[in-house]
């Protein structure tokens, strides 16, 4: 049995200390971060972390200031005085010389201890790292550990809020997980008065400048603000960091470090009270506080004026900011403290019970059960116990009532348990009487029949089995029969143990019976939560989640449901199953703003037709459920379980839409460089062409006269070339633009291959000259039904691919033949190095070459309108690598092959085979 002082001990700080310092070293060699942290500038963070630089030099360690502020304070300059200092890097910048700290100076130096001063800082353009605190990541990760300083306005989180209250917009931030990961935060701490008082003494800033900050930024008031928000971000990390020991060492006994209020409430008139009382308790203290309800598996079930209570006692819970919580447990002390101890709660608020039940003598006899209070004072330990007397609120309902609920008696129940008595009767009699069995067998039917009678009806109905069952085995089965009287007394004791053992058992029954609904209802809830889970992950756009979430809505509540999203500043009703007007739209869209529940059954404009709830996700409302059904009916169970459901489309819908943001995103940059790429290669592509034909046009125009006709002719020769050239260049950028527009526009002929491929050669006989073409076309080749124009470009295009990607004077070979799948295959193979490995997907993307080194030529379109046009006739445009030993790549073109051909061949005049 522990004793007080056990109980009350609290752990060790240097144990502490330690374990945080476990938990926090990693294992590797990284370095440790100390960040100095300051509600604003002159709080003492540079003279700290100074004085602590020097306690380590003193110590042995190598320390060397990296970066200290230009405008240092003289009483904190006496500090550098004996420390190492690293020079400072000179950056120009419009004019001016900008003194930064010198990354790799620190790191080639490689100190134990380095400081360096604010961490929010910008560094100048032209430095490694557009912020300070990426170049003190890089030093931690070389093992050098950092002493830095940082004011709590320059966290991002709380930016926005800096800005309202003080006016003055912070430009300089830093994410909130570089402290989030710093090994130790030490808070500066100061007054606001002290501060101001610095302030005017020119400590901080000269008295012109002082006298202006003073009016502006360091006024109390936004100090007093700045302060609170310095001391909770410390606060948090200590909790978090508490936490975790409590969680890494198993400890189950609460810290009270900080207070956390427990206020246990029922569906007792008195509880509205108790929760304010309670309210009022947490708010003297300054802590949170949290209401509870116990669920009994075998209570008795509650009546629907006690249920109605109970849910206006958890709504005002809720009005008042408590976090509700509804538990499940058949010892009510055992499981309120269990609760308790895992949420680190320090005082347990609960009614006194009623006088009646205090009864010593009762308790003595073990009449009694001892009441909630005494059993939590008994068990608590360290967490303090408070019992409130409550009160009867003025507008609760008067107790009148409870004779309606009492009339409503379990009939069914009550003549469950007489017909199961009489059956039960009716076998007993021929076992005694007629094949001579003993009474106790029938003694175990009659107990039989009273478990059967609770299994499926209430508490009195049970009793009642029971004492039936007592009366009938006394007037059918005990002598003297059929009368109550009874000649062997023993028998007095037999009818007190079957009754208490009947009256046992059904209680048994009926709390297995409320376990095994509350077990059920427990899965219910884990299905639906799962089935929502799985539909929304499958689903991909809000419609999607819409669709799934009011499927879902509408399955569990049975009454019709909407989801509305925000659209261009507008709510738009998706799966809306009922008529929505500018009202309901108006509703909804205050409940989006506000962040809060409105319309029916709230205090929000109750007036309207459904109940309308804000999808909060981490990044603020997303949208909002609409509910027709009554919200004063929805239970507490239901209304965690809709809460449950809400987070999850919340989540969704945020992630869909920042999914939204990141197509976006994505296809704007892939359009920006799809148009400087395009920008700069037509440019360099147009350019190279365009200085050849000029160059050469003014030779022939300025020397013509002294050229002989072979120099003529090859000049000309080179013009032709290049135009050509130039011509198929713009040629695939029209190509592209018809296919941005919708595709190719198909006019098809029938064509004998040859009529595709000689035109194709000719227009690249200078660009194919020296080459070697070998085509091998068999005899007996079906008509294509193709567009000539089309076709033709591909096959310049893949010609052209050939000459630029292999050796000058290699030959390229050209087969054709006829599947057995009724398709003709056309291959283009040549000698060059072929494709890489892994780009035989990519060969047909826009822009992509699989090689420029030593191939400058080309935008990679060529390939990409190939595929393209390939595609529209119905055939496929595929690349493959010659087989070992053999280099180069071999690209196929299927295409099918029309049934109905032509009866008659075409005549195509002015085509010569190649």
């Amino acid at each position: 049995m522990p004793t007080d002082t056990d109980l009350y001990a609290r752990p060790d700080p240097d144990a502490l200390l330690a374990s945080i310092s476990e938990g926090t070293t990693p294992s590797s060699k990284r370095g440790r971060l100390k960040v100095f942290f300051g509600m604003s500038a002159g709080v003492g963070k540079t003279y700290a972390m100074l004085e602590e630089a020097r306690r380590r030099a003193a110590e042995g360690l190598d320390v060397v200031i990296g970066y200290a502020e230009p405008h240092i304070r003289p009483d904190t300059e006496v500090l550098l005085l004996g420390l190492e200092i690293l020079p400072f890097k000179v950056v120009e910048y419009r004019g001016a010389s900008l003194r930064e700290f010198d990354l790799d100076a620190a790191l080639t130096r490689k100190p134990s201890v380095l400081c360096v001063d604010e961490l929010a800082h910008t560094n100048a353009p032209g430095l490694r790292h557009e912020k300070r605190w990426r170049d003190i990541d890089e030093l931690l990760a070389a093992g050098i550990n950092v002493y830095t300083t940082l004011n709590v306005q320059h966290l991002e989180s709380v930016n926005d809020v800096v800005q309202r209250i003080t006016g003055v917009a912070v430009r300089e931030t830093l994410p909130d997980a570089v402290l989030e990961r710093a090994d130790e935060v030490e808070l500066i701490d100061v007054s606001p008065e002290e501060l101001v008082e610095r302030l005017r003494e020119g400590k901080i800033y000269r008295p012109e400048q002082a006298e202006r900050a003073t009016k502006q930024f360091f006024n109390t008031g936004n100090l007093l603000a700045l302060r609170e928000l310095a001391l909770r971000t410390v606060a948090q990390r200590v909790d978090a960091q508490m936490r975790e020991i409590r969680r890494r060492t198993g400890t189950s006994e609460p810290w009270a470090v900080s207070d956390r209020v427990l206020i246990c409430i029922s569906a007792a008139p008195t509880s509205a009270r108790l929760i304010r009382s309670g309210k009022r308790l947490a708010t003297s203290l300054r802590a949170d506080f949290l209401v509870v309800n116990v669920e009994s598996p075998g209570a008795k079930m509650p009546s629907d004026r006690d249920r109605h209570r109970l849910e206006r006692h958890l709504r005002l819970a809720e009005q008042l900011g408590a976090r509700v919580t509804t538990l499940s447990g058949a010892d009510l002390p055992e499981t309120l403290l269990d609760y308790a101890r895992r949420n680190n709660v320090t005082k347990i608020v609960v009614g006194k019970p009623a006088a009646k039940l205090q009864s010593g003598w009762l308790r003595a006899l073990g009449m009694a059960r001892p009441s909630l209070v005494h059993e939590l004072i008994r068990h608590s330990g360290a967490i303090d116990v408070y019992a409130i007397q409550g009160e009867r609120e003025t507008d609760d309902p008067p107790e009148a009532d409870e004779s309606v609920h009492r009339a409503r008696a379990d009939w069914r129940g009550y003549l469950s348990a007489a017909a199961m008595t009489a059956v039960v009767s009716t076998i007993g009699w021929p076992l005694l009487h007629v094949w001579g069995f003993a009474n106790a067998n029938v003694l175990m039917l009659y107990l039989l029949g009273v478990v059967l009678v609770a299994m499926r009806h209430s508490r009195s109905a049970s009793i009642a089995a029971s004492l039936l069952s007592v009366a009938a085995f006394d007037l059918l089965f005990v002598k003297p029969y059929f009368t109550l009287a009874i000649s062997d007394r023993q028998y007095i004791v037999t009818f007190l143990v079957m009754l208490v053992t009947a009256v046992t058992i059904s209680t048994l029954t009926l709390r297995i019976r409320g376990q095994a609904d509350a077990a059920r209802s427990r899965e219910q809830q884990t299905a639906v939560q799962g089935a929502l889970a799985r539909d929304l992950a499958a689903s991909r756009t809000p419609e999607q989640i819409a669709t799934a979430t009011v499927r879902h809505l509408c399955s569990l509540f049975r009454c019709p449901s909407v989801l509305l999203i925000l659209r261009k500043d507008s709510l738009v009703p998706l799966g809306a199953p009922y008529a929505m007007d500018d009202r309901e739209l108006g509703v909804a869209r205050w409940s989006l703003d506000h962040s809060l529940p409105a319309g029916k059954g709230t205090q929000t404009l109750p007036a309207a037709t459904a109940l309308y709830l804000p999808l909060l996700a981490p990044q603020g409302a997303v949208g909002v459920v609409g509910l027709s059904a009554r919200a004063e009916q929805l239970t507490t169970e239901a209304r965690q379980l809709l809460d449950a459901l809400m987070l999850q489309t919340a989540v969704s819908l945020e992630r869909a839409n920042l999914e939204a943001e990141a197509r976006t995103a994505w296809e704007r940059v892939e359009s920006e460089f799809l148009r400087n790429t395009l920008l700069s290669g037509v440019s360099h592509e147009l350019r190279t062409p365009l200085t050849v034909i000029t160059g050469l046009a003014s030779t022939l125009r300025e020397s013509y006269e002294h050229l002989d006709d072979s120099t003529r002719n090859a000049l000309l020769d080179s013009v032709a070339s290049e135009s050509a050239r130039m011509n198929r260049l713009i040629s695939n950028l029209l190509d592209m633009s018809r296919l941005d527009a919708g595709g190719l526009a198909l006019r098809r002929e029938w064509l004998y291959v040859t009529d595709l491929i000689s035109p194709a050669l000719r227009q690249l006989e200078s660009r194919l000259e020296g080459r070697e073409i070998r085509v091998d076309l068999p005899a007996g080749f079906p008509l294509l039904h193709v567009d000539p124009v089309a076709m033709e470009r591909v096959l310049v295009n893949l010609f052209d691919n050939a000459a630029e990607y292999s050796p000058a004077g290699s030959p390229v070979e050209i087969v054709a033949a006829v599947n057995p799948d009724a398709t003709l295959q056309i291959t283009v193979a040549d000698h060059g190095p072929g494709i890489p490995p892994g780009a035989e997907s990519r060969v047909f993307d826009r822009f992509f070459r699989a090689s420029t080194e030593g191939h400058p030529r080309g935008l990679g379109l060529g390939l990409a309108i190939a595929k393209a046009a390939v595609v529209a006739h119905g055939g496929t445009l595929a690349v493959r690598n010659r087989p070992a030993p053999n280099t180069g790549a071999i690209f196929t073109i299927t295409l099918p092959v029309a049934r109905d051909q032509p009866s008659v061949p075409p005549e195509v005049p002015n085509r010569t085979e190649a």
